[in-house]
């Protein structure tokens, strides 16, 4: 976590960009991204120099001509405020823009770059600060662009883009990430569940970094993520670069398009939020998608899009809102059935709706599934989460109560004890059959049982006899006042 001395130096100037007129923290974070990625163009230079010296060689493809040598970081960095705004405004961009054609997707991402920084002063300020971050620390650079990720929430803009750290880090859990996987979110955002997956598989799979098959697909073939939004990608791909993934293929979709090129059956493992506001013309829309579900709902596309993505065998765990569950239209009905019928539907787990507050107070769930084209739904796993960490409402303080822990406990035991619990608990598992009578209904309120407690009341007579005996002690009362005023 980003403490102390660099957590006041980032907030003061977040603060200076706003006093300075960027007011959207996306903006601010852009801007930063650019300085980030200079510098580490930088540094992949230097690392290569000192490989020619060693070996007594040129440096194979330099980033930087020796005429461009102003351009780099460890040079401008030094130069006077005004020096090196005209530098960075004039020429890093641009260069920055001439980059595409090195095959790097985040150079191709760097194409449409524009430098909106208002001062000298500033440029400055957030140059001296981002130089006193050692880049070859994974995890402390992971952890600034994370704590700089975290202020578009707390800003109240674009929160949409961020799910909850602690949720997406149950999701993947859930899931566990092998090194052999394929994994993709087909609207990555800032890429939080690619980067926490690849955290995943660095904590539990060490190997996969040491291997060097594996270490060449852990950097160039695991992680995919599409977005629409290219300042979404500028700042998924560097949150992915500074957590440590080389070159991860997050590339400019729209996912739902009639346009969005092929990856059928590409992936092991989707994990997304996707977007569940609004609806689209059939005429845009993929015909493919609309061969799995006749609908124009955002919701229901993405889901028919992840299983269209999926390999035989392969997973998913996607967060959807409640009328997913139970929506009563055709193809909420059918998309629900090719889930339970088709393929094998594992769990389903309801978050409280304060979730994702402040920005949102839809209630959601996270649907579990695995693809198999042949069905295999046997019982499906269902958990009502009640707490998650943090107060459900907009302010999202920490508290006490916390059912994720043992949400994941429970999910571990889900295809042996778990299938004895009662429905009166907060999770459970139904058979498929029961699901079926239901017409596939999936809201988890349709199965579990509530056991109201009895309470026993006195006989109306012997209460009304009670009162008869205090309205005799009122009137006894009044009377004995009357006496007294006569």
């Amino acid at each position: 976590m980003i403490t102390g001395e660099l957590k006041s130096k980032i907030d003061r100037v977040w603060d200076s960009f706003w006093s300075g007129g960027i007011s959207n923290p996306l903006e601010v974070i852009e801007q930063i991204t650019y300085l980030l990625f200079i510098r580490r163009l930088d540094d992949l230079q230097t690392t290569a120099e000192k490989k020619a010296r060693f070996t007594r060689s040129a440096v194979e493809d330099p980033i930087f001509l020796p005429a461009q040598a102003h351009l780099r970081w460890s040079n401008f960095k030094n130069e006077a405020p005004e020096v090196m705004f005209k530098i960075v405004a004039d020429e890093v961009l641009p260069f920055l823009r001439g980059l595409g054609g090195g095959g790097s997707t985040y150079s191709e991402h760097m194409r449409d770059a524009r430098f909106t920084v208002p001062t000298p002063a500033l440029l400055s300020k957030v140059v001296d600060m981002l130089d006193g971050i050692p880049m070859e620390d994974r995890d402390t650079n992971g952890d600034l662009y994370e704590y700089l990720l975290s202020k578009i929430a707390s800003a109240g803009v674009n929160g949409q883009f961020r799910t909850p750290r602690h949720i997406i880090n149950l999701m993947v859990d859930m899931t566990a990430p092998k090194p052999t996987d394929e994994i993709c979110d087909p609207a990555c955002g800032t890429g939080g569940f690619l980067v926490t997956a690849s955290e995943y598989i660095r904590a539990k799979h060490p190997s996969a970094l040491t291997d060097a098959t594996q270490r060449q697909h852990f950097h160039r073939s695991m992680f995919h993520g599409y977005d629409f939004d290219s300042t979404m990608l500028r700042i998924g791909s560097m949150n992915m670069l500074l957590h440590g993934i080389e070159s991860p293929d997050i590339r400019y979709r729209d996912s739902l398009s009639e346009g969005a090129a092929g990856d059928a059956e590409k992936y092991t493992l989707i994990l997304a939020n996707p977007p569940f506001a609004g609806s689209l013309d059939y005429e845009s829309t993929s015909k493919d998608l609309q061969r799995i579900v006749k609908t124009k709902k955002t919701e229901l596309l993405f889901l028919a899009l992840f299983l269209k993505l999926l390999k035989p065998g392969g997973r998913a765990a996607v967060i959807v809102p409640d009328g997913v569950l139970f929506g009563s239209s055709k193809a909420h009905k059918d998309l629900r059935r090719a889930l339970v019928e088709e393929q094998k539907l594992d769990a389903v787990v309801k978050l409280p709706s304060g979730v994702f507050r402040p920005y949102a107070g839809v209630s959601t769930a996270i649907l579990f599934f695995t693809k198999t084209n042949s069905g295999g739904t046997d019982h499906v796993w269902f958990y009502d989460v009640q707490a998650d960490g943090f107060s459900l409402d907009d302010k999202r303080n920490p508290v006490e109560a916390n059912d994720l822990p043992d949400v994941l406990t429970r999910w571990a035991s889900s295809d042996t004890t778990e299938r004895d619990r009662a429905r009166t608990e907060q999770s459970f598992c139904v058979p498929k059959d029961d699901i079926v009578v239901q017409g596939y209904d999936l809201s988890l309120n349709r199965y579990k049982e509530i056991i109201h407690d009895e309470v026993e009341h006195r006989p109306p007579l012997e209460i009304i006899a009670d009162i008869e005996v205090l309205e005799d002690e009122i009137a006894k009362g009044l009377a004995d006042l009357k006496a007294m005023l006569s």
